[in-house]
């Protein structure tokens, strides 16, 4: 059984026990209920899609941590003009523990 989920703008192939990495949630709980379910496919086969979202569908999952993903460097110069400039980024992610489908 496994679902396609939207968060922050972004879809997810998830499945129970899956741990993802997704944008910085400003959830203080520890549990979050993700209502936005495009896909869901059970474990007889049978495939609902969404209209956008499939209907009566969710998907339970627990917050495991609050991180900052690896160091992106953005790096920009012009040629014979002495311009260069050197920046980094690191993104805030929150990893997910998938604990149920329904």
């Amino acid at each position: 059984m496994y679902a396609v989920v939207e968060i922050g703008g972004h879809q997810y192939k998830v499945s129970k026990d899956d741990r993802i990495f997704v944008d910085r949630l400003d959830s203080e709980d520890e549990k979050v209920s993700i209502d936005r379910v495009l896909l869901l496919k059970d474990s007889k086969g049978n495939v609902k899609v969404g209209q956008p979202v499939v209907d009566g569908a969710k998907v339970e999952a627990k917050i495991v941590d609050h991180l900052k993903g690896d160091k992106v460097i953005v790096f920009k110069k012009k040629r014979r003009k002495g311009y260069r400039v050197k920046r980094g980024h690191r993104q805030l992610l929150t990893q997910l523990q998938i604990e149920k489908i329904s």
